[in-house]
């Protein structure tokens, strides 16, 4: 054998088998862990960039089905969901919530989608594993274990610049400010913070970031103080467990609502003067500061400030060291017990306070909406304003400034406000409101008493400022009525300044660092109050509101009275209009600040008439009342409206949908609706040649100011050209120039302050020039060829002047009577009662003797606001009464072109 193989060795067994086999192995698990390379890069498509955090487009018809059904019940806010639509187009979009809640961010992935919205689907620190399709799931869990073998550690999505790449990529990110882990992980492990890298992602990158606040509420109520046990097990409504959620969303949906904030864009917020020099680790932290508080007022902007119980505030005001020292002067002063004047204090207190329960609240919002539907054709209001009154509450409590109407206004207002989730006002209301049931019932929606003159009781007064001062400390809105009262009349009344005046005090004294004011005008189609207004406006007394009262009102409830028009004013910052003085107005001396108020207070007023909406009721009531003759046919009604509506349509007047989408039919309907009321008569007309097919009708007389009410809702919008065209008539010549017509017009402006409330800032050469402007449209005016600035009047233009110059007719007759009544009874002291009744029997004397001829014109309202001017403006006090004579001419010579018309 040796001979046959001479060089042939036996292995060492061991030796032989040992490296083959490790060969063989090698090999294989060569080929293994390629060919699993393979797979694995054809799995994770080449990246390991797949994170639970993102949710794909597509997650299964079944699950998406799912989600859309759970979330069903949850309506939108179209107004709301604008403020996502005006964000650019190329900017990055990362919605940020307060709370960490999967809940949340599944509504908005499913709903923002459906409605074409950019929606989120990285969602920041969020587990979405269980939400993701089968096969993402394997990807998510294999490129973990592939980047865990490869380098000893998890992917971190922020240093992959994963999280960049895709937002860049269009994709919408969410984000919550607050989770339990989320301070430890960023304060005590250095975890990246998500803040802290959008700021560096900003800086290199010229597409805008936008960061979107929004809450997601399961109620209106606020917080209160101390802690229920419902709320221990199923937590507070701001922040509901996912039970506390669940329960909502299948018992009560409509309680679920979203509200979006206005959205930061963090390239201003980086560019800030303030933030220039910064360090991009700091200004995280104030951006993450400014967001939460941003959301926080916003939730106060809805449910208002933590509400605390009627007794704990007023503990809190009785308590107080400033009242505390002034009670304690009080007592010395009057030679008092200290304990009667604390008792005192605290009676005036229980007087006045509100009891807002949010039980009560509820029951009556349903109340409102069944009465509003029962007898009235809906609410029409400007609902795209209330989202510029919410953002400017974050600066400072809301002051509702509205006209006043009819006891309906209150309720409508709150109403509005509650279902566009606004925090409701507190509402200063007359003592007179008070009776039972009611008085509960208003306290209990958030009403405050007061009284109607302050005069002679000091320590009222103090108790009732120290109310207003905390309500304000305590961040809730107010609902004041300006004029004081409800309107008899139709138009607004000089305002009444001293609410006004406490809430400046509260403001000077540091009760909040600014006061946010919304004018707003309500008005009605018809108002419920019409037949009590007349009865007053006749002489009547005013019937005090009590329960007998409320019995008889069932009867309003069988009627119909139109449509309710409510218009927000933009909302109004008194340090804004304090401008660079807002700091130094804690020193303003008693004077100024008496003017500074009165100037607001009619600036108010005319922000007010500027939001007026002009129904058909108002336009007809003009067209039937401003002539001479006591006959009228429809035809020339629907004429003169149009005149009319032509006119407004250059001031940009609000005119109701009726009146623009069909005028003649608008006018046919309220001809109806007045003769039904008695308003107005029908009569045939019977003479030879005369179309019995024709109808005319006529005015019942008696019911004239009623009309007159109507009329009043939409003449202020035409005062500008009524004393434009009658300074024109009485130049009494075919020619004229503007400036001849100055010194008329600003003679009616002022003699008609208290009633009518121009816009300061127009002068009246500049309302004249404005009005001739559209006389000249109408083709009543036309411009003289050759000298500038004259005009001639065309032979149709006489009547169009003259429908103009009626609208303040029932005023100067009313006016004239009180001139008349000082020309007898120079001014000395006398009982306002005993004067008001003795200038009311003049005005019957001149009525019945046809001195006057509108029984319009003998309105107490207007009769008071007469005296009033007259006494204050020094008319009567010329000792040869040389002012009181020419300023009766001056009257009479407008009168008496009313008469020729």
């Amino acid at each position: 054998m040796q001979g046959v193989y001479p060089n042939f060795h036996l292995p060492s067994t061991k030796s032989f088998y040992g490296k083959h086999m490790i060969q063989i192995l090698k090999t294989t698990w060569s080929g293994i862990t390629n060919q699993c390379r393979k797979w694995t890069d054809i799995l994770l498509q080449g990246s390991n960039h797949h994170f639970s955090w993102f949710l794909p487009k597509n997650i299964g018809f079944l699950s998406e089905s799912l989600i859309r059904l759970f979330f069903s019940g949850i309506e939108l806010n179209r107004i709301q969901l604008q403020e996502i639509k005006n964000i650019p187009d190329d900017a990055v979009i990362i919605y940020i919530n307060q709370f960490k809640s999967k809940f949340e961010f599944l509504f908005y992935y499913s709903r923002y989608r459906k409605e074409g919205l950019p929606f989120p689907q990285l969602a920041f620190e969020y587990n979405l594993f269980f939400f993701q399709p089968m096969m993402r799931i394997f990807r998510i869990l294999l490129s973990h274990l592939d980047y865990l073998i490869k380098t000893g550690k998890l992917p971190d999505p922020y240093a992959s610049h994963y999280v960049k790449s895709e937002l860049l990529s269009h994709r919408t990110g969410f984000l919550s400010l607050l989770e339990k882990k989320g301070f430890y992980r960023r304060f005590v492990k250095d975890n990246t913070d998500p803040f802290h890298y959008f700021i560096d992602m900003q800086r290199e990158t010229e597409k805008p970031i936008y960061l979107v606040p929004q809450w997601m509420f399961f109620g209106k109520n606020p917080k209160r103080t101390g802690q229920k046990f419902k709320n221990i097990l199923f937590g507070q409504e701001t922040q509901p467990g996912f039970l506390r959620k669940t329960i909502i969303l299948f018992k009560n949906p409509d309680k679920i609502f979203v509200d979006v904030s206005q959205p930061l864009n963090l390239k201003e917020f980086i560019s800030k003067p303030d933030h220039r020099n910064a360090k991009d680790e700091h200004l995280a932290l104030i951006l993450r500061r400014d967001l939460l508080l941003q959301m926080n007022q916003h939730r106060q902007s809805i449910t208002g400030p933590v509400l605390k119980s009627r007794q704990e505030l007023k503990e809190s005001i009785l308590t107080s060291e400033s009242l505390q020292q002034y009670l304690q002067n009080h007592a010395e002063k009057r030679n008092l017990p200290i304990f009667k004047v604390r008792r005192e204090a605290d009676e005036y207190l229980e007087e006045i306070a509100a009891n807002y329960n949010p039980f009560v609240v509820n029951i009556v919002r349903k109340l409102v909406y069944w009465m509003t539907n029962l007898m009235f054709d809906g609410v029409s209001y400007n609902e795209e304003v209330l989202s510029k009154i919410k953002f400017m509450s974050f600066k400072g409590p809301l002051v509702f400034v509205p006209c006043h109407k009819s006891h309906i206004d209150y309720l409508i207002i709150s109403f509005i406000l509650f279902i566009n989730n606004m925090q409701l006002p507190h509402i200063a209301a007359g003592k007179n409101l008070s009776f039972w049931p009611l008085g509960p019932i208003f306290r209990g929606c958030g009403a405050f008493f007061l009284r109607r003159t302050f005069r002679g009781a000091m320590l009222y007064s103090k108790i009732f400022s120290e109310y207003v001062f905390k309500m304000l400390k305590e961040g809730f809105n107010i609902e004041f009525f300006i004029e004081g009262g409800r309107s008899r009349t139709g138009k607004l009344t000089p305002p009444k300044l001293g609410f006004l005046n406490i809430l400046l005090n509260a403001y000077k004294s540091g009760a909040c660092k600014d006061l946010i004011f919304v004018p707003v005008y309500i008005g009605y189609d018809r108002v419920i109050e019409e037949g009590s207004y007349l009865h007053e406006l006749e002489g009547g007394q005013k019937q005090s509101e009590n329960f007998s009262q409320l019995v008889r009102a069932r009867k309003f409830l069988k009627k119909r009275y139109g449509k309710i028009y409510l218009k927000f004013n933009d909302p109004m910052s008194l340090n804004a209009m304090l401008g660079k003085d807002h700091q130094g107005f804690s020193g303003m001396p008693a004077k100024e600040q008496n003017t500074f108020c009165k100037t607001l207070g009619f600036r108010f007023m005319n922000l007010i008439d500027q939001k007026t909406v002009i129904t058909p009721h108002a336009l007809v009531a003009a067209a039937i009342l401003n002539r001479n003759g006591d006959r009228f046919s429809l035809e020339s009604v629907q004429t003169r409206l149009k005149t009319y509506m032509n006119f407004l349509s250059m001031f940009n007047a609000s005119a109701s949908d009726t009146l623009l989408l069909d005028p003649d039919h608008a006018v046919q309907s309220v001809l109806e609706d007045y003769e039904q009321s008695n308003l107005i008569e029908k009569i045939a007309e019977d003479r030879p040649g005369f179309s019995t097919e024709k109808t005319l009708f006529t005015i019942n007389e008696s019911k004239r100011p009623a009309l007159d009410y109507y009329k009043n809702n939409c003449i202020h919008l035409f005062i500008p050209a009524a004393f434009t065209a009658l300074a024109i008539l009485k130049r009494d010549a075919f020619q004229f120039s503007a400036q001849e017509l100055q010194q008329d017009y600003g003679f009616l402006q002022d003699f008609f302050s208290l009633e009518f409330f121009p816009d300061m800032e127009k002068a009246p050469s500049y309302m004249i020039r404005k009005c001739i402007k559209g006389f000249m449209d109408e083709a009543s005016l036309v411009p003289h060829p050759t000298l500038p600035d004259t005009y001639n009047i065309t032979s149709s233009g006489f009547r169009q002047l003259k429908a103009f110059s009626m609208f303040p007719a029932a005023f100067l007759e009313s006016y004239w009577v009180v001139l008349n009544y000082f020309k007898e009874n120079p001014a000395r002291p006398e009982d306002p009662k005993e004067k008001m009744k003795k200038i009311q029997s003049l005005g019957e004397q001149m009525y019945k003797s046809r001195f006057i001829e509108r029984k319009e014109s003998l309105s107490k309202v207007n009769f008071t606001n007469a005296m009033d001017k007259f006494l204050s403006n020094g008319i009567l006090k010329d000792d040869n009464g040389m002012a009181l004579d020419k300023t009766i001419i001056e009257i009479q010579s407008s009168l008496t072109i009313l008469k020729n018309t």
